[in-house]
């Protein structure tokens, strides 16, 4: 049985994700953070990790880029989830009863225009949308309202008080897998690739790597910058590249390693919009 580490709990989106992605019979360690989450990746607490990595709404989640490289897991695999917001609360309670609304930041994030019509609910900060579910429940908090998707409500008794409260309905959040030993990829299902590289600073040369992926027919699909803080001002750029023929992707790969500094590969896997 595998095991497998999302952050959160049961009935959180990384739960979701772990049961369409591995089925509803892998073992779940629950981790109520990303650190907490790649230590049992890296321990080997766990075979596999979920992890978030970018949203449409609020972007890149950059803090995640920087753990799974320096921890050096590898991508395996990614899966696309839309995401549906819920206000749940307890079977007896109205929207007008909410005083106190507690949810993981992006969530609050991603809902901030329902508020604005609520200006007497107070919006915190917690660690999970699942686990301030199960908290109302198992507390029996009146007053107290939880965002988190529907399945939560489900599995711990509360009512869904408002449907759907997400600023964009089109709301949609990456998540990649991540190991730490993998076996080789099979070329034949590979056709997307994360890549890190840092660049010196000479003009053009960002441009120049860019070129490089164009001319072998790589599709770039994502580019993100991150400080490096142990050098002030020069930055990694993760990339992540789709593409048709693996061949192109490797002549790429050789051409990056000579003109790149600090070049690696975080992973080489099926693309998950292909689903």
């Amino acid at each position: 049985m595998k095991k497998i580490a999302i952050q959160g709990i049961q009935g959180s989106n990384h739960y979701i994700v772990a049961q369409n992605y591995f089925g509803a019979t892998s073992q779940l360690q629950e981790c109520l953070s990303f650190d907490a989450l790649v230590s049992s990746v890296v321990s080997e607490s766990s075979d596999y990790g979920i992890m978030a990595i970018e949203n449409t709404i609020a972007g890149s989640i950059i803090p995640n880029y920087a753990l799974i490289d320096q921890h050096h897991l590898t991508i395996t695999g990614e899966y696309y989830l839309n995401i549906h917001h819920h206000l749940m609360a307890l079977e007896n309670q109205k929207t007008e009863d909410i005083k106190e609304v507690y949810s993981h930041p992006m969530a609050l994030l991603q809902c901030k225009e329902f508020f604005k019509n609520h200006p007497t609910i107070k919006l915190i900060e917690d660690v999970d949308t699942a686990e301030v579910a199960k908290r109302i429940s198992e507390n029996q908090l009146e007053n107290i309202a939880a965002i988190a998707p529907k399945i939560a409500a489900d599995l711990f008794g509360l009512a869904v008080l408002e449907d759907e409260i997400q600023t964009i309905k089109n709301n949609a959040t990456r998540f990649v897998i991540v190991q730490k030993k993998v076996t080789e990829a099979i070329e034949t299902k590979v056709n997307k690739a994360s890549l890190k590289f840092e660049l010196d600073h000479q003009r053009g040369s960002l441009a120049a790597m860019l070129n490089v992926m164009s001319d072998c027919q790589l599709n770039l699909t994502k580019i993100q910058s991150l400080p490096k803080i142990e050098t002030p001002w020069k930055y990694a750029f993760f990339v992540d590249v789709t593409f048709d023929d693996y061949q192109n992707f490797a002549k790429a790969k050789a051409i990056i390693e000579i003109m790149a500094l600090d070049f690696k590969i975080l992973g080489e896997y099926k693309n998950g919009r292909d689903e």
